[in-house]
């Protein structure tokens, strides 16, 4: 693929095709239409260098600019008419510190401790974590349930004998 002519073609006869997996990618027209331009942007600065078709090539770069697209995406503020629930303030020194738990998850296998924090603390969806490890959901699940399992065993995590009675 070497001349501008090529990519021409490319673009008008592939566009239709390349918009639909955009919009499967993304779920939104016009997000759609940016994620396709972006990908046709980069192919032009690769172009010279692609062997063969191209298509695959550029649907390959459809789906990591997706994929970057969208692990940017929590940045993003979502308005919405109704606040969502606060949650209540860990204290210091309640039955739980912070330091506790941090020392707890610390000890926890990588992957589990990975799977608590998307999970629990970044407050993905059993889904999203899957793509973000790179695994199937039933992974997640599983590892997800040996952490727990471990967090409600861990006695660093148990409460005060006078805090049990407050509840």
């Amino acid at each position: 693929m070497a001349n501008e002519a090529d990519f021409d073609a490319f673009v008008v006869a592939r566009s239709p095709a390349l918009l639909r997996t955009a919009y499967l990618l993304v779920g939104d027209e016009g997000l759609a239409e940016d994620l396709l331009q972006t990908a046709l942007t980069k192919a032009w600065f690769a172009w010279r260098r692609i062997t063969g078709e191209p298509e695959p090539y550029v649907r390959r770069v459809l789906v990591t600019t997706s994929a970057s697209w969208w692990r940017r995406r929590w940045t993003r503020e979502t308005p919405t008419a109704v606040l969502p629930e606060q949650r209540a303030p860990v204290e210091a020194d309640g039955p739980m510190d912070r330091q506790a738990l941090w020392d707890a998850l610390g000890r926890l296998p990588r992957r589990q401790r990975a799977v608590v924090v998307l999970r629990y603390l970044e407050d993905r969806t059993e889904a999203e974590t899957a793509q973000l490890l790179g695994c199937t959901v039933g992974t997640v699940k599983s590892q997800c349930a040996k952490a727990l399992a471990k967090l409600r065993v861990d006695t660093a995590l148990e409460p005060v004998a006078d805090e049990r009675g407050r509840s």
